[in-house]
């Protein structure tokens, strides 16, 4: 560990080096990668230099050995580094976990509902409600980008934009089946019925981050549907995209400009085009383990809801939380950190450190 980080901060060194040299000078764009490369390695300089200190101190400890008075002084210091240096070296492994690019993203989450009707239906209406309101605490911003609602009440599908730093970071765990437990409010015999809806978490793309060619894009207009009063009759401004080589199709009716309509259109399209081909890249490389808390798979059945019993049910981490209501409000810190942790866990293992 101690060594990885010294290799870091020699990494620093040469580029503060690199920062002298006149052929840089000129170059904006280099000056920007080193200097950003150079704040991602700064916390390694400070943990270095705080990690030699306290092994000074209790190195100096054993040294004294004439003056009682400096003697006394020095343990102090030494027993105060003895007990510091765990959780030091603790920050140090944390900060040696490989991070990952995408999670200072905003984000595009999509809700689907799954098997069971109406109750699924419902249930993916407050899955999206519940990921909104999560939003609005952070104080990150949303936009609703598409909505298909059911007849019955709930939704369909839908598809939300949050935007803030970090946002993919906090919610890139939640991809995947939720499963909910629950006496639907019509059902006279008091069963339990399960029902599903499926989440994905997808890391905001920008135009840089993948190529999108005009030639292969079909772009329909039409009528939105839903909430708009006479606007959603005489106007085509929902817009509809189809990706020719992939097949992926996604729209936006939500505003009422279609080149609004347009433009968050386009913005999903790339994001599930790059999440696709993330995907793709770390199947190719082996970094999607089976089991693994940070797996990605839409299919696979990630959290149980049940309302009866008041718990929810991280099948992943095999952990369970009460409090179920205020979960539905948004308030779902408390399981993001526990797969945040076991994730950290796993990669810290992995790494060997």
């Amino acid at each position: 560990m101690i060594a990885k980080l010294r290799s870091l901060a020699r990494e620093y060194e040469d580029m503060s080096k690199a920062l002298m040299d006149p052929a840089v000078h000129g170059n904006p764009r280099e000056i920007a990668r080193i200097g950003k490369r150079m704040r991602e390695l700064e916390p390694a300089i400070g943990m270095l230099r705080e990690y030699e200190r306290y092994h000074a101190m209790i190195a100096e400890a054993s040294a004294v050995r004439d003056d009682p008075d400096l003697r006394l002084l020095a343990e102090e210091e030494a027993g105060e580094a003895r007990r510091d240096l765990p959780k030091l070296e603790e920050r140090m492994r944390v900060f040696l976990v490989p991070k990952n690019k995408d999670d200072g993203r905003s984000v595009i989450v999509e809700v689907r509902a799954g098997a069971g009707g109406e109750e699924a239906a419902l249930f993916a209406g407050e899955l999206l409600r519940m990921y909104l309101r999560f939003a609005e605490g952070h104080k990150w911003k949303t936009e609703l980008m598409n909505m298909s609602d059911a007849e019955g009440g709930g939704l369909k599908e839908a598809s939300a934009r949050i935007e803030g730093s970090g946002v993919y970071g906090a919610l890139k765990f939640e991809s995947g089946v939720h499963r909910v437990q629950r006496i639907p409010e019509t059902e006279a015999k008091g069963r339990v019925h399960t029902s599903t809806a499926t989440v994905a978490i997808l890391p905001e793309a920008e135009e840089v981050d993948i190529e999108v060619k005009p030639e292969d894009l079909r772009i329909d207009t039409f009528r939105a549907s839903g909430a708009g009063g006479q606007h959603v009759n005489k106007t085509e401004s929902a817009v509809r995209i189809t990706h020719i080589p992939t097949g992926v199709i996604v729209a936006c009716q939500t505003e009422r400009s279609q080149q609004r309509n347009r433009a968050l259109a386009m913005s999903l399209l790339r994001s599930r085009l790059y999440a696709a081909r993330e995907e793709q890249l770390a199947k190719e490389r082996g970094d999607m383990r089976s089991g693994q808390v940070g797996s990605g798979d839409r299919s696979e059945k990630i959290r149980t809801y049940n309302f009866p019993q008041d718990r929810v049910t991280d099948h992943r981490i095999g952990k369970n939380f009460s409090n179920l209501p205020s979960v539905m409000e948004g308030r779902i810190e408390e399981i993001i950190a526990a797969l945040h942790e076991r994730d950290l866990q796993e990669k810290l293992a992995g790494m060997g450190v």
